[in-house]
């Protein structure tokens, strides 16, 4: 497998729909107002947080059940500032909607800017043929609350491509996750 550069990322994006919208560059300011970085950059994509949020309660005395995850124990949130409780979490999803190649895999890591400040994004690899719009995970693990910024950028998105297509994708299977429109909870 070998990371692909900004060109080939451009001309997925271009002619297969593979990220949309694109954003073609890294834009660092929006109205004059410096924002955190998004769009493309050399060797990956900087996806964008969406105004929606699940922030994590414990209103109901949950419990952290990945086979049984109740959607009590989230509060919806729509809006263009998230705050996040000291060590706690939120979902989000991305703006953009992914469709990724057969003989592409993809690792998604979260921007300095947000780990410098102990807030760590946590998303699982974009598996071959999956498509949709990217379930996020943000942790703050400080002892105070973190904001998270709608329509900025939260995670960077690098690619890898194979040199023969996998003989069995994520599509091929039916994964549970694909075609996500919303914030999607685990699923059994």
């Amino acid at each position: 497998m070998s990371l692909q550069s900004d060109r080939w990322i451009r001309h997925m994006a271009q002619t297969q729909g593979m990220i949309e919208p694109f954003v073609d560059g890294q834009v660092r300011s929006v109205d004059g107002h410096r924002v955190i970085s998004f769009g493309l950059s050399s060797y990956g994509y900087d996806l964008r947080v969406a105004r929606e949020f699940k922030l994590f309660t414990n209103l109901h005395s949950s419990v952290v059940d990945p086979k049984n995850f109740k959607e009590s124990a989230f509060v919806d949130l729509e809006t263009d500032v998230c705050m996040i409780p000291p060590n706690s979490f939120a979902l989000a999803r991305s703006v953009e909607y992914f469709r990724i190649p057969r003989n592409v895999l993809t690792l998604c890591i979260g921007k300095s800017t947000y780990a410098r400040c102990g807030i760590i994004v946590n998303v699982t690899p974009f598996e071959p043929e999956w498509e949709g719009y990217v379930t996020l995970e943000i942790s703050n693990t400080t002892p105070l609350p973190a904001k998270i910024y709608a329509n900025e950028g939260l995670a960077q998105v690098l690619f890898y491509a194979a040199a023969e297509s996998c003989e069995t994708s994520y599509a091929d299977r039916g994964g549970k996750y694909m075609g996500q429109q919303h914030i999607t909870l685990p699923l059994p």
